[in-house]
């Protein structure tokens, strides 16, 4: 029998809070193997408070997403640029799901099981990006990036069931939207490399998203609400309704959209693509 000697809440906030992006992978894994070997226990009352920011290194410098030029595949540099963005989207993934983790407290053992496997993943994609970067002779810092998706955190930290409606269903769901057209992009580039990795980090995304669909449903049910009008109503109240074009319809009903959602966002993407 293991003997339970953690809590699970205090290591998740100390993976949210480890700055150094290959420590934060090696803490994660642990992390993550102590939760599945049953190491760790879920237990609220004695945990630390709540934490509030994640650790970051110094650099990428974070600048507005309109200050970040868009680069053509054609140079180096340019992919580079690109694979930088997504370690930097996965970089911020691992935070989201140890936020998920360390903040949403009172949540059954099967979320926890969810999202500590996300964090892993989410490590893993860093790692392949982070190795990318370095065949190429740049490393994670070495371009700026945007700081998108610890904003919608902080804006969803109040309540997990927004948390499962935005930050999966949205910004993760976006993600299986434009990784097929970034994979055509560098097989025409010459760099196979990278989109086979990328083709790794689109399967285990849909996932991800499913996760958040699931666990937004299901928050939905325990409250008696629709999801349906709910999301819809969220992504208004949240996001401007803005959803974009075009959306990878096949990967979005894997994780977990149903028809009707799908028919309103195509119609919301379409009616904001027109001049």
């Amino acid at each position: 029998m293991t003997h339970v000697h953690g809590n699970l809440f205090d290591a998740a906030a100390a993976c949210l809070g480890e700055p150094d992006p290959a420590r934060k992978q090696a803490a994660t894994q642990m992390a993550a193997e102590h939760w599945r070997s049953g190491c760790l226990r879920a237990d609220a009352v004695d945990a630390a408070p709540v934490r509030d920011l994640p650790g970051r290194p110094e650099r990428p410098e974070l600048v507005p997403p309109r200050a970040l030029k868009a680069r053509k595949l054609t140079s180096r540099e340019g992919r580079a640029a690109m694979i930088h963005a997504v370690a930097h989207i996965e970089f911020n993934a691992i935070n989201l799901a140890w936020d998920a983790v360390q903040r949403f407290r009172a949540m059954p053992t099967e979320f926890y099981d969810d999202w500590i496997q996300v964090a892993a993943e989410e490590a893993e994609h860093f790692g392949l990006m982070r190795s990318r970067l370095r065949d190429l002779g740049y490393d994670y810092g070495d371009f700026p990036a945007h700081d998108g998706l610890w904003e919608m955190a902080r804006a969803t930290a109040h309540d997990p069931l927004v948390r499962m409606a935005l930050v999966p269903r949205v910004l993760e769901a976006r993600g299986l939207d434009v990784t097929p057209g970034m994979i055509a992009r560098f097989e025409a580039a010459g760099d196979p490399e990278t989109a086979a990795c990328l083709g790794v980090i689109l399967r285990e995304e849909v996932g991800h998203v499913a996760v958040g669909s699931c666990w937004f449903k299901r928050l939905c049910e325990e409250r008696g609400l629709d999801p349906g009008p709910l999301y819809f109503d969220l992504l208004g109240e949240y996001m401007r309704a803005e959803v974009r074009c075009p959306l990878n319809l096949p990967a979005r009903r894997e994780a977990g959209f149903d028809e009707v959602e799908l028919d309103r966002l195509q119609a919301l993407c379409r009616a904001g693509d027109k001049p």
